[in-house]
């Protein structure tokens, strides 16, 4: 299949100006004073990077509460319910991965959440976010994307290409991208400094209502919009398609972004959200990990969480999709971001 093109023109209402306002968000990583200038180019694109760091960005490492379980719920299937949290947690047992999870599948009435609000930085899954604010920017200009834009998201998404994320951060500009996290209602998602886009800070509340708008009819984006990011997603190359999908039934369409991240606080940082449809009004599923020694450990952690949820919510499945086999570019760090110290 070919790039998928853009096509519809929009008529919706132009944009709006919004007030900003400090907001007193509990957060899991504290963000602290520090001062930053522009530094060089960096494999073909300017970073904004931190030099000189007096107080860097701390991971507190208390739990928000409701840490310690998994909480899944569901009026009509609470029995499922029950087991998911369950086998949620003892996927993760024995791992030193602090993980957080997010399931949401509106079919079923299900949702489950594990440490759901804790932020982490956000590596290369903020790539759906960028995509997504471009994209309600073209709605509200009532313009179709360029060609330039096309190809940006294509090489963003369906390969997580750094340049092609740096160029549409910047199109963006951070007018449009916090529209974006404010009409969508995700307020504990903090954008990263200058163009770090790396080190934005993410949940795995905030990103599922991500996958929300892209499976549910909203006022946010339309259908078109919807579409085409799902699209992206569905098209991501085999090496960078593990995590999430993982035992999920092969009759699906999985769509996909993930993102994978070493820094000298809490080791690796590997991430994975996913939305599968195919089945009803189709279901998302989000992992975000840190502490992980290795990043193949990290995947590995994710993907054991990933098949005790698909299985759970796919119980007649047959075939399934495999765990993920080992990488030749796995351990190679998703993005440039400055050093952040000890």
């Amino acid at each position: 299949m070919g790039r998928p093109q853009h096509w519809r023109r929009y008529w919706t209402a132009g944009p709006k100006r919004f007030t900003m306002e400090a907001r007193g968000l509990p957060v899991f990583f504290r963000r602290r004073p520090e001062r930053m200038r522009q530094v060089k180019r960096i494999r073909g694109w300017t970073a904004v990077a931190a030099v000189l760091i007096t107080a860097p960005l701390i991971l507190v490492m208390t739990p928000p509460a409701g840490a310690s379980s998994a909480v899944c719920a569901s009026s009509s299937h609470p029995a499922l319910a029950a087991k998911m949290g369950r086998d949620i947690l003892a996927a993760r047992s024995g791992r030193v991965s602090f993980a957080a999870v997010a399931v949401d599948d509106p079919v079923l009435g299900l949702s489950c959440r594990l440490a759901s609000t804790a932020q982490f930085y956000s590596a290369s899954v903020v790539k759906a976010t960028i995509l997504g604010a471009l994209l309600r920017k073209a709605q509200e200009q009532r313009r179709f994307l360029t060609s330039s834009e096309n190809s940006l998201a294509w090489a963003m998404i369906t390969r997580s290409d750094n340049n092609a994320a740096s160029a549409l951060w910047a199109d963006d500009g951070r007018f449009w991208l916090q529209h974006f996290l404010n009409l969508a209602g995700m307020t504990h998602t903090v954008l990263g400094p200058g163009g770090v886009w790396g080190l934005t800070l993410i949940t795995a509340s905030d990103e599922t209502l991500l996958l929300r708008l892209l499976l549910r009819q909203n006022s946010v984006l339309d259908t078109a919009s919807r579409n085409y990011e799902l699209n992206l997603m569905a098209h991501v190359i085999p090496s960078q398609r593990w995590g999430v999908p993982a035992g999920a039934p092969a009759s699906l369409t999985v769509h996909v972004k993930n993102g994978w991240l070493p820094l000298a606080t809490h080791g690796w940082h590997v991430h994975s959200i996913g939305a599968f449809t195919g089945r009803g009004g189709g279901y998302s599923i989000v992992v975000l990990t840190i502490d992980n020694p290795t990043m193949a450990y990290g995947i590995d952690t994710i993907e054991a969480i990933a098949r005790a949820i698909n299985r759970d919510l796919n119980p007649a499945a047959t075939a399934r999709i495999p765990s993920s086999r080992v990488s030749p570019t796995w351990e190679t760090p998703d993005e440039p971001v400055p050093a952040l110290g000890r």
